[in-house]
């Protein structure tokens, strides 16, 4: 059926898939407990840590939501992803890796409970677990797009994402997060590897070179990070840079790679450096689809043009402008970007789920019987995540963005405040998470007029913040200390 260039480009990409799914098998041979499947023993030196956190985000929409918003809006489009994304992983390392490592706990949901009961575990939990649908829902429809792309339609979007769920699920339901650090670790060399030499190859074909390209994103206003000087611009700034920038911070994927790490140490120096990494290799993508302007003019009008579609930019270019070996370099950098994200945060929920929801419901359940709870959940939710990308007219950085509203909104102040503010306490805890979450939902439909100045997310965040005050200083319940004056 596949013969020619295409016939040996699947061949490798079915290869390489072959490779990713063995190490995930062979990874789930360390898995003797719980604690090994959840955090992998936390055992994880400093290069698979960088690997493991750099992975964390370098998904889906870094090579193909990004690059295409970018070509649309510039940087002003992407403040939330690479900037906030990278921002995120940098103030984990900086002011929440260490605190949160030396307190021992298998998920983000076991701090809230320590810090502030079992109500605002559950509360927390449930909201950091929905906020998972639509990141990882992106991440297997980008698996159907690529096995569409390179089947040449055969393989339709649709069974593309139903096969790509099925890999990610295979090897991440028996390795757990063994299988998602060494996995990391492999995929993270290749995509470093093969982004540059495309970026290089494809330099080579314009004339002037990346200066060229540079000059004519300058010219066109692509250029222009900081926002227009007027209120609306400069909150949806501060909107989008905090949405991702803070508001993925209390995320159970974050938290379970820093949390493997051997050391504090370790945890910190890797959660900096996967964040720098990020926001370096992040721009190889965007700069590859802008270069489409000089290679192919006319493709990307046509994608960007009604009934195109602008995340096909980059794939197009590489599979009509570039030979074989760039073509199988780069699927196997998107394969690994993808695969490498979705497996990490498909466990985490997962895990949030069994640990934080289930476990406290059978106190006397074994350790080895707990295990194939959590691996039940993985099932299970990755049919929710087939089910909600299947419903879902959001685009990849669409669904990227979106997830991590509710976080920002409703567990990020409980969090932080916990952390450093000896004050903190359950009901502030509580009021900032029902300010937060109420101000975000009701603030459109209330006052559409000042929702379109001010975005719902930004003000449900002021909501939560104005909430733990309040709800600390004048409702008082059980003073606690910080859990650390780290």
């Amino acid at each position: 059926m596949f013969t020619g260039e295409n016939g040996v480009l699947l061949s490798w990409v079915l290869l390489y898939l072959l490779v990713s799914v063995g190490i995930g098998f062979y990874a789930a041979r360390r898995v003797k407990n719980s604690t090994d499947y959840m955090v992998a023993g936390r055992s994880l030196p400093i290069y698979m840590v960088t690997a493991t956190v750099f992975a964390t985000w370098f998904g889906s929409e870094t090579v193909l939501g990004t690059s295409s918003t970018f070509i649309a809006e510039g940087l002003g489009g992407i403040v939330a992803d690479p900037f906030g994304a990278a921002l995120c992983l940098i103030l984990v390392g900086l002011f929440f890796a260490v605190p949160l490592y030396r307190m021992k706990l298998l998920t983000i949901g076991d701090y809230y409970r320590l810090r502030y009961g079992r109500d605002v575990e559950l509360v927390t939990s449930l909201v950091i677990m929905l906020s998972y649908l639509g990141w990882v829902a992106a991440q297997m429809m980008a698996l159907g797009l690529v096995f569409s792309v390179l089947t040449d339609g055969a393989i339709s979007r649709e069974t593309g994402t139903v096969i790509g769920a099925l890999i990610v699920i295979s090897y991440t339901l028996y390795g757990g997060m063994w299988s998602v650090a060494l996995t990391d670790f492999f995929q993270m060399t290749l995509i470093m590897v093969g982004l540059v030499f495309i970026a290089w190859s494809i330099t080579g074909q314009i004339d002037g070179g990346a200066a060229a390209v540079f000059a004519h994103a300058e010219a066109n206003g692509k250029m222009n990070f900081l926002p227009e000087g007027n209120l609306v611009a400069v909150l949806g700034f501060i909107a989008a840079l905090m949405t991702l920038g803070l508001g993925s911070i209390p995320q159970q994927d974050v938290f379970q790679r820093v949390m493997s790490a051997k050391s504090e140490k370790v945890a910190r120096n890797g959660a900096i450096l996967g964040g720098v990494l990020y926001l370096l290799f992040a721009f190889i993508p965007i700069y590859l689809a802008y270069t489409a302007f000089f290679i192919d003019p006319d493709m990307i009008t046509r994608q960007l043009g009604e009934g195109g579609d602008s995340e096909m930019v980059l794939p197009s270019l590489i599979m009509e402008h570039t030979p074989l070996f760039s073509q199988i370099l780069f699927f196997g950098a998107l394969l690994s970007a993808i695969m490498s994200t979705a497996s990490g945060t498909l466990l985490a929920p997962s895990v949030l789920v069994s640990n934080n929801m289930i476990k406290p419901l059978l106190p006397n359940l074994p350790d080895h019987q707990f295990l194939w709870v959590v691996r039940g959940i993985v099932l299970l939710f990755g049919g929710c995540v087939l089910i909600f990308a299947f419903n879902s007219d959001l685009t990849i950085f669409q669904m990227v963005e979106s997830a991590y509203q509710v976080v920002l909104v409703g567990a990020f102040v409980p969090l932080a405040f916990g952390l450093y503010w000896k004050r903190a306490n359950r009901n502030g805890a509580r009021l900032a998470i029902a300010a937060g979450v109420l101000v975000w939902q009701l603030f459109p439909i209330v006052s559409p007029a000042a929702a379109a100045i001010c975005p719902p997310e930004l003000a449900g965040f002021v909501a939560s913040v104005l909430g733990m005050l309040i709800g600390s200083l004048l409702l008082p319940h059980r003073q606690l200390e910080p859990m650390t004056k780290a």
